[in-house]
């Protein structure tokens, strides 16, 4: 058995104090709410504003009318967001389930960072494989959608009808965050209170997870997790990224 002391952290400490305006882009309610959340609180509280994109209301994850889930499920995320201080909540309507990469999806997205102008923008992984196993269909459009946009936003000729017809002229976003990567390469640090504020933001979409059998009690797992994050850069609890400096600060 080797005795030899665990080495240095493996990883960057994300320089987020400095970041001021950041948009998070993913395909469903509550997919922020599985730890990332967490890391939102800590933003929001050292000054932040944080926006969600939505690209779906999730209205086919739950075994009910889609028609009733949809509504359901966006109440459950303005309670989720008011648990982390965030109060921009866009929720577009292109299929859940059927998610698929496009055009229109990509100007969608670009048209949202043109209108709120973050200095970064977060969205989770496209590989195919994660941590917990399978990437579901829509969280991968929805990450590798992202970084097409972010690109597409700062491109005076790509979707051009933004600033002709909508007056959103390019913007650049200096960083792109990913989740749930599997190669992180930075991780931000979380107190406590960010852990608690991610769970209950978690604990906001209560028909939700009562609709999956065996789901575990968001308390019971979310902060395992983030500890177990936090022990990659030797501290309490943490969030990991692999995060892509794409320029200097907006």
């Amino acid at each position: 058995m080797s005795t030899a002391e665990p080495g240095p952290p493996s990883l960057d400490v994300l320089p987020d104090e400095g970041f001021r305006r950041i948009l998070c882009v993913v395909a469903h309610p509550d997919d922020v709410e599985y730890g990332l959340s967490a890391c939102v609180h800590r933003w929001v509280v050292q000054g932040a504003e944080v926006a969600y994109l939505l690209l779906t209301a999730g209205e086919a994850g739950m075994q009910r009318p889609p028609s009733e889930v949809g509504p359901l499920r966006a109440r459950e995320q303005r309670a989720a967001c008011a648990e982390v201080g965030v109060t921009d909540l866009e929720i577009l309507d292109h299929p859940d389930g059927m998610l698929v990469y496009s055009l229109a999806l990509r100007r969608d997205v670009a048209r949202k960072i043109r209108r709120f102008r973050p200095d970064v923008v977060v969205t989770t992984s496209w590989d195919v494989e994660v941590g917990w196993g399978l990437n579901q269909a829509d969280h991968r459009v929805a990450g590798l959608v992202t970084l097409d946009a972010v690109r597409d936003a700062d491109n005076t000729w790509v979707h051009p009808e933004l600033a002709r017809d909508e007056g959103l002229p390019k913007w650049a976003a200096s960083w792109l965050l990913v989740a749930a990567d599997n190669s992180p390469t930075h991780g931000a640090v979380l107190t406590s209170d960010d852990v608690d504020a991610g769970v209950r933001s978690l604990e906001a979409h209560a028909a939700y997870l009562a609709d999956i059998p065996g789901h575990p009690a968001p308390r019971d797992f979310i902060p395992e997790m983030l500890a177990g994050q936090g022990r990659t850069m030797g501290v309490d609890y943490a969030c990991l990224f692999r995060a892509h400096r794409l320029g200097p600060p907006a």
